[in-house]
């Protein structure tokens, strides 16, 4: 059955990306802004609130596709800290008129298969035998990140390909905007299975891991963390290096990725 895949729109990004940055009228600092993979919401909200409680600073957080935000930045939004799920939207950026700078590989993921924590499909390894396309029925699809531009969805087309399922399903997804979008599907149970990365699924109590796909049927998933834009003030570089520190590094621990630096 060829369906159309449906799209999933993103609600994640905030006006925030449209907003100038101006300077406080009482001479306060101004806030840092850090746009992120939408991701790693959780895990940047945690480091945010440790950051502020111990400096005198506002940080605030933009999240998204990494994508999306790429091109946002490119186009002039007022980012200072930029954290994308693959190297690729980074590397793009770079490309761009604007300077690129501090560069460094943050964090590491992995990429999973879920299903709502009603479902009674088992659990496998992809690629392993037993096929996604046979877990789904004739009028149902996989929820997943857009394939041609989300990170997620680029690491979900690379993994199908790599096992030998994407002929059978690529005319089956739905695509949403950004991880969290395609998450959502299958938490409101309008997706039976989809595919995230393993800090999403574990994340969520409405969702459970039924396998994880194999690190060498796609490209590593490494986050990349730069600062952004010409003019790099001295809270947004103190900012910078503490994210790449152990007390932040510890944070992003807990909420299931993988220090680079651990590797």
């Amino acid at each position: 059955m060829n369906l159309p895949a449906r799209r999933i729109p993103s609600v994640l990004l905030t006006l925030a990306l449209c907003v100038p940055t101006v300077a406080h009228a009482d001479g306060a600092p101004d806030p840092v802004r850090v746009y992120a993979a939408a991701s790693v919401t959780d895990a940047m909200n945690a480091a945010i609130q440790a950051y502020e409680a111990g400096h005198d600073i506002d940080i605030v957080p933009v999240y998204a596709s990494s994508s999306t935000l790429a091109r946002q930045i490119a186009s002039g939004a007022p980012a200072d800290i930029y954290l994308s799920a693959n190297e690729q939207w980074m590397d793009w950026l770079e490309t761009q008129d604007l300077a690129v700078e501090a560069r460094t590989d943050l964090l590491r993921n992995r990429l999973v298969l879920i299903a709502p924590t009603t479902s009674d499909v088992a659990g496998f390894t992809p690629g392993d035998g037993t096929t996604i396309v046979s877990r789904l029925g004739d009028d149902q699809r996989l929820s997943v990140g857009e394939t041609s531009h989300v990170p997620a969805g680029i690491y979900a087309r690379q993994a199908l390909q790599s096992i030998g399922e994407w002929d059978a399903l690529q005319s089956r997804l739905a695509s949403g905007d950004n991880v969290r979008a395609a998450m959502a599907l299958v938490e409101r149970n309008e997706a039976p299975l989809g595919i995230v990365y393993q800090t999403d699924a574990e994340a969520s109590d409405r969702v459970k891991q039924i396998g994880v796909f194999p690190d060498d049927s796609h490209d590593p998933i490494t986050y990349p963390l730069a600062v952004v834009n010409p003019t790099p003030n001295e809270a947004t570089e103190a900012f910078r290096r503490w994210l790449t520190g152990d007390d932040a590094l510890a944070i992003f621990a807990r909420f299931g990725f993988t220090p680079v630096e651990s590797d």
